[in-house]
C-alpha cells in the first residue's frame, strides 16, 4: 500500500487559529431559483439542491472550502480520515473517522459507505429513483469493509479520477437505515446542519447540528432559503435587505450594475460559474440526424455576441471542458481557435450555412420551423431568445418552449425535443464525469444521441492514465473532436456574479464548480 498522509492537513482544517473571532449564532436568509423536486443529492443535479443540502452530509473526502480552485492537491480529510491506494492502483481504501453519528444519533459506520455505493452502482436492495450521476461511477466494482471503521472502493481499472469525484458536493455518504423514498422527502446526514423541512414553492431550511463531529462548527444557527422564481424580485429584496446571500451566479452582469447602485455596501464577485451554454440537437429524430444541418445551425451561432449582449463583455469562449486559468483541463487559446465557428468571421459562416440550408432544400419560400426547449430559467431563456435570432439568420425560425425544472431531465433523457439550449454545469472540474455522464454512447444524459464508439476508447484511455502531463493531452484531443463533431455545440462559458451582505464572513467561491462550496460550516455572521 502506498499512504497518503494528510495529518498536516487535518491539523490545519481543525485547529488553525482565526484572525478574527467567528461569532457563533444567526440565520443565514438567502433567495432561491426554484423548486427543485427532492432533496437527494444523489438523485438530482442542480445546484438547487447541492446548495441547500450539502451542508447537511459529509463526504469521505471534500474540497477545501476555503481555497477556490478545487484540484487534487486542495482535497482534505472529511468521514476519511486517512486514505491509501494499492499498488495496481485498482483498490482505494479509507480510514473512517470514529465517533460520528446520524442527525438521528445512530453511529455512521464503514457499512454506510458500503450502503451508499450499492445505491450508486446498482448493488442494493434498496433502488435510486433517478441515478443522476450513474455513470461516474462504472468503474467501481464494489466496497468491502474491515470492522466498523475501515473501506475499500474497488475499481475495475485505475482512475486516478476517483478522489476528485469522491471530493464533490455531489458525493454524500447516506445512511444504510433510511430508504431513498425518505431520503427524497427528509434527507438524515452527518453534517453540520439537520434538515428542517421543504416546502415546494416556499422554502427549505436547514438548523445548526449541535452533535457536529467538529468542534465548535457550524457558527450559524441555521439557514433559510426562500423559493422566489423571479429574479429581479429576489434582488429587490437583496437590496432592501431581505436577504443576506443571492443564488449562486444567478446575478447577471448587466443586473450587477444596477444592485450595486442601489446597495453599494453589497460585496459583489463576478466568477466563472462553471457552466457552459451549449446546443442541445437531437440527432435521433429528423431531420436533425442530417449532419449537414447541424452544421449549419452550429456555423449560424456568433459566440462573441453571446458573451458581448448577455455578459456584457463576462464570458469565455471553450469547449467541452472548462478553459483556463480558472479550468485546469481546457483546451489551449490556440487549438480553441483552428475549430469551426469559434472564428470571427461570422457573415462568411452564415454564408456557407445558408449554402448547405439551400442544398437541403430550405430557403426564402420554406423555412424550417422548430421548438427550442429550455428550462424555465432566466439563465436558459436568455441565451435560447438570443439563439433563435441567430437561427432566423440562416431561415430557421423558433420557438421558445420552457420547461419547470421537475420535468426538464426527464424531458431530454426521453429525448422529448426538437433543438434545446443547454446550461451544463460542472460538479467536478475532471474529464471523467464531464465525458462519461454527457458524450459516451447510450449513457442516459448524452441527451443529443452523438455517438462515436472510437473517441469513447480515447476517453477510456485518458481515464485510466496515470500521467497527468499524458492525460491532459488526450483530454484536448478529445475536447476537439466533440467539437468538431458539434455533439454538443458549446457557445461559451458563462460568468455572472454573487452578492453577500458585508456582514456575511467566511464564505469562499469555487472558480471551477458552483457545486462544491456550500457545505456552509465556516460562514458566519458579523453584526
Amino acid at each position: 500500500m502506498r499512504p497518503i498522509a494528510w495529518t498536516l492537513a487535518l491539523l490545519l482544517t481543525l485547529c488553525a487559529s482565526p484572525t478574527v473571532a467567528q461569532k457563533q449564532g444567526g440565520i443565514l436568509r438567502v433567495y432561491h431559483r426554484d423548486s427543485p423536486a427532492s432533496m437527494s443529492i444523489h438523485e438530482e443535479g442542480t445546484v438547487g439542491v447541492i446548495m441547500p443540502m450539502m451542508g447537511v452530509f459529509n463526504n469521505l473526502v471534500v474540497f477545501d472550502q476555503q481555497i477556490a480552485q478545487n484540484s487534487d492537491a486542495t482535497i482534505r480529510p472529511d468521514l476519511a480520515t486517512t486514505w491509501a491506494w494499492n499498488a495496481e492502483h485498482t483498490a482505494l481504501s479509507f480510514t473512517l473517522r470514529e465517533g460520528v453519528t446520524w442527525h438521528d444519533g445512530k453511529p455512521f459506520t464503514a457499512a454506510d459507505v458500503k450502503c451508499t455505493f450499492d445505491l450508486l452502482i446498482d448493488q442494493g436492495k434498496e433502488k435510486l429513483r433517478l441515478n443522476y450521476r450513474g455513470s461516474w461511477w462504472v468503474n467501481v466494482s464494489g466496497v468491502t469493509t474491515k470492522g466498523a471503521h475501515e473501506a475499500t472502493i474497488h475499481l475495475k481499472r485505475p482512475q486516478p479520477a476517483l478522489l476528485s469525484l469522491l471530493a464533490t458536493g455531489q458525493t454524500p455518504m447516506y445512511p444504510c437505515h433510511v430508504s431513498p423514498r425518505d431520503m427524497r422527502l427528509r434527507p438524515i446526514g452527518t453534517g453540520p446542519f439537520v434538515f428542517v423541512e421543504y416546502a415546494p414553492n416556499q422554502s427549505i431550511k436547514v438548523a445548526r447540528n449541535p452533535h457536529y463531529w467538529k468542534p465548535g462548527r457550524p457558527y450559524l444557527d441555521g439557514i433559510e432559503y426562500q423559493i422566489i422564481p423571479n429574479r429581479s424580485t429576489a434582488l429587490l429584496a437583496f437590496v432592501a435587505g431581505k436577504f443576506d446571500l443571492t443564488f449562486p451566479n444567478e446575478v447577471s452582469v448587466p443586473l450587477l450594475a444596477d444592485l450595486q447602485k442601489q446597495a453599494p455596501q453589497a460585496v459583489c464577485e463576478i466568477a466563472p460559474t462553471s457552466e457552459s451554454v451549449g446546443l442541445l440537437i437531437n440527432f435521433t429524430a429528423p431531420p436533425f440526424n442530417n449532419p449537414d444541418i447541424r452544421r449549419a445551425m452550429a456555423l449560424a451561432l456568433d459566440r462573441k455576441a453571446f458573451i458581448s449582449i448577455l455578459g456584457q463583455g463576462e464570458g469565455t469562449l471553450g469547449g467541452a471542458m472548462q478553459p483556463g486559468p480558472e479550468g485546469v483541463w481546457g483546451m489551449p487559446a490556440a487549438m480553441l481557435a483552428t475549430l469551426p465557428g469559434y472564428g470571427d468571421d461570422v457573415v462568411k459562416n452564415r454564408e456557407e450555412a445558408r449554402a448547405i440550408m439551400r442544398r437541403l432544400g430550405y430557403g426564402p419560400d420554406k423555412r424550417l420551423a422548430i421548438k427550442v426547449s429550455v428550462r424555465n430559467l432566466a439563465v436558459y431563456r436568455d441565451p435560447g431568445t438570443l439563439l433563435i435570432d441567430q437561427l432566423k439568420e440562416i431561415g430557421i425560425d423558433g420557438e421558445l418552449d420552457t420547461t419547470e425544472t421537475a420535468t426538464w431531465v426527464p424531458k431530454l433523457i426521453k429525448k422529448d425535443f426538437m433543438v434545446g439550449l443547454s446550461v451544463l454545469g460542472s460538479g467536478v472540474d475532471d474529464p471523467d464525469p464531464m465525458f462519461y455522464q454527457n458524450y459516451v454512447c447510450g449513457t442516459p444524459r448524452n441527451y443529443p444521441g452523438y455517438c462515436n464508439k472510437a473517441l469513447d476508447l480515447k476517453i477510456e484511455q485518458q481515464s485510466v492514465e496515470l500521467d497527468p502531463i499524458k492525460r491532459r493531452r488526450l483530454v484536448w484531443e478529445i475536447d476537439r473532436t466533440l467539437q468538431e463533431e458539434l455533439a454538443r455545440p458549446i457557445i461559451y462559458h458563462r460568468r455572472a456574479a454573487t452578492c453577500w451582505q458585508p456582514w456575511v464572513k467566511g464564505l469562499t467561491m469555487m472558480t471551477n464548480s458552483q457545486y462544491n462550496a456550500w457545505r456552509m460550516e465556516d460562514v458566519w455572521l458579523d453584526r
